[in-house]
């Protein structure tokens, strides 16, 4: 699936793309951790939930707003049981699902499942096509706080149908519609959080909000550059869509992974911080290294992520400075926060020297502003700022009246 280009970034709110879950979930970007990227079907287990729940306490985690332990594919049975329902694998939850979201619940912290739109989800579990009332009901008898809905085995002009389906039978808003019927009925009785997980198809960033909490608004991240450049990149054309209520998912952060250095590493979670993504760990945290641990516990950037405005950064371009390239990191990027604005300058594309008058900047003037650089924390007053910033890395300038 190709990411947003410049010809979808004119897209318009379709109409009753209005917040359909008015229930007070997603007002912030959620934070938390999710088990795919850790080790795929074996860590959709009881074990991998409540290690991790202990580890978001132990590193402090917790206390900077972790709070989702979400477990993806292959929690369940290959089958449903004789009266439809879902069955939690009896070897990964030998106590059941119900008695691990209590435990977790006890420490102050959240749980998510997984499930998919299609008759099977990726890994060949079973979907929710045609039982999204029950399944619902089911997540809600275990407590359940987050329910991330894939799009495997969708309705397809292919037959059999293909895990993934590049010509669907009708718009996915068709497939994602009972499940959000399904909940928006049921919130009385809980409130899940609801994760649309399309990889960004159909515009899913003009309507999103329509059905969900937030929305994938892309293909998946690689752990790798390329899929840094290609995700980031593409946020911002569609920041106006990102608001407390439901916010643009730009996927886990795949940090720790072998293909990206420590400069990437900052980008990446810098960049999703400031676009107001879910900041969602994709890592074993019993593995954690020193140095990823300090980053992702960078109180600068989630609190500027946290902002109760839910405003999204974009790029601007100061006078003088060359035009953004498609697919490619551009260094400019800025968004309003309740007290100030923030500043994001990438070195994306080479290092050097970056600038930038606060003239230049959205939502500043021409007058002396107090700042803090949250890598480094780096400070002063002044009228603009400037950092050498080495290939692929970033600085992240909070800036507010004197």
């Amino acid at each position: 699936m190709k990411s947003p280009t410049n010809a979808l970034l004119t897209a318009v709110v379709l109409p009753g793309a209005v917040l359909a879950l008015q229930d007070g979930v997603g007002l912030k970007p959620h934070m938390g951790w999710s088990s795919w990227n850790v080790a795929q079907c074996d860590a959709a287990s009881a074990k991998y939930a409540l290690d991790t729940a202990n580890k978001f306490v132990s590193l402090g985690l917790k206390d900077l707003g972790y709070e989702y332990i979400n477990i993806d594919d292959c929690w369940s049975t290959k089958s449903r049981d004789s009266s439809g329902k879902l069955v939690p694998d009896p070897k990964k939850w030998p106590n059941g699902i119900k008695s691990v979201v209590d435990q977790i619940h006890g420490m102050g912290l959240k749980f998510g499942l997984y499930g998919c739109a299609g008759d099977k989800t990726c890994a060949g579990y079973p979907g929710s096509e045609g039982h999204e009332k029950s399944d619902v009901a089911q997540l809600a008898s275990w407590d359940v706080d987050f329910w991330k809905y894939d799009n495997c085995y969708t309705p397809c002009q292919q037959s059999p149908r293909p895990q993934t389906c590049q010509n669907p039978t009708g718009n996915t808003t068709k497939f994602y519609a009972p499940m959000r019927d399904a909940i928006i009925a049921a919130k009385t009785t809980k409130k899940m959080h609801f994760n649309l997980c399309n990889w960004g198809r159909d515009q899913v960033w003009t309507w999103g909000a329509g059905y969900g909490h937030s929305w994938r608004m892309s293909v998946d991240n690689w752990g790798d550059w390329a899929s840094v450049e290609r995700i980031g990149s593409s946020a911002a054309g569609i920041h106006q869509y990102s608001a407390p209520g439901g916010f643009n998912d730009l996927d886990m952060l795949y940090l720790g992974s072998s293909k990206i250095n420590e400069n990437q590493g900052k980008l990446h979670f810098g960049l999703w911080a400031i676009t107001k993504s879910p900041l969602v760990l994709g890592l074993d945290l019993n593995k954690i290294s020193a140095a990823t641990l300090t980053l992702v516990k960078n109180k600068g950037l989630i609190d500027i992520n946290q902002d109760s405005l839910g405003k999204a950064a974009t790029t601007f371009r100061p006078s003088g400075a060359a035009a953004p390239v498609s697919g490619k990191i551009y260094p400019y990027w800025a968004g309003p926060l309740s007290d100030g604005v923030v500043v994001g300058l990438c070195a994306g594309t080479a290092a050097g020297k970056y600038s930038v008058n606060f003239k230049d900047v959205p939502g500043l003037e021409g007058k002396t502003y107090a700042w803090k650089e949250m890598f480094t924390g780096q400070s002063g007053n002044g009228t603009s700022v400037s950092f050498d910033i080495a290939l692929h890395d970033m600085r992240v300038v909070k800036v507010t009246t004197v």
